[in-house]
């Protein structure tokens, strides 16, 4: 295992009270880093995740990413505490499964509308908000969470692979857009995770379909996902923005 050092380095995990972001978190602050550990409603698993994190000088903070006043309180608490942020993981997002035509038109709605505020525009003005403190000082990362579902296609859950796609676009944007500032921006791709939010997918015969699709014949822990994530904000990988990495065990396939 790669050993990092993020020492005075501050950096904003969403969406970390378990999962992926809870061992990112815990990676980042296990390398020296000062962590912002972000929830919504998980307050219980979020102070649990916050007391296990490596001694520093770390922070824990609540806010509804589909409220964009939420995610501007949220920054100018972050930026009062230590007056930057140097790295951001933009990690939280919603996963929903429906037969799409069964819907009614007002249920369609609401699951359209809560996805896409959460996964997209939930990260893209968190992006520009702590993008527009960190322009004034160089080396500074965005690492955004995306899917292979950005993909694929999701026929089951259409909004979410639509807020992916949306993210994996809007990550390629803004590297161009903040290079000159020496703000890099890279996004993830994982297939399945062995986290909370896809447990009841690898339940049972529908878990060992989804565990067939790949030679490996498994899906990823968060800690895989989270070595790549602190890959990507180490030095060095600065030529790497605007890229898309593929986590999916060769499940998915694209060229």
């Amino acid at each position: 295992m790669i050993k990092y050092d993020f020492t005075g380095k501050v950096v904003l995990v969403t969406g970390s009270s378990r999962g992926i972001g809870r061992a990112t978190a815990a990676m980042f602050a296990g390398a020296g880093a000062d962590v912002i550990l972000h929830f919504n409603q998980n307050e219980e698993a979020a102070k649990k995740a916050f007391s296990n994190l490596k001694k520093g000088n770390h922070l824990l903070v609540q806010a509804d990413l589909s409220d964009p006043f939420q995610v501007e309180g949220m920054c100018t608490k972050c930026f009062e505490k230590y007056g930057k942020i140097d790295i951001l993981v933009n990690n939280a997002g919603v996963f929903e499964e429906f037969d799409v035509l069964s819907l009614s038109y007002k249920d369609w709605l609401n699951e359209w509308d809560k996805t896409i505020k959460i996964n997209l525009n939930g990260a893209a003005n968190l992006s520009f908000l702590v993008a527009k403190q960190m322009k004034d000082k160089d080396g500074c990362k965005i690492i955004n969470i995306s899917s292979r579902g950005a993909f694929r296609g999701e026929p089951d859950a259409p909004a979410y692979g639509a807020s992916k796609a949306g993210m994996n676009s809007f990550g390629q944007s803004m590297a161009k857009a903040f290079a000159k500032y020496g703000i890099y921006v890279y996004t993830i791709a994982p297939g399945f995770v062995e986290t909370d939010m896809a447990a009841l997918a690898l339940e049972g015969d529908r878990g060992k379909e989804i565990r067939s699709q790949t030679p490996l014949n498994r899906v990823a822990q968060p800690e895989e996902i989270a070595q790549t994530i602190l890959f990507l904000a180490s030095e060095g990988t600065e030529y790497m923005t605007g890229c898309i990495v593929d986590m999916n065990g060769a499940s998915y396939l694209r060229s």
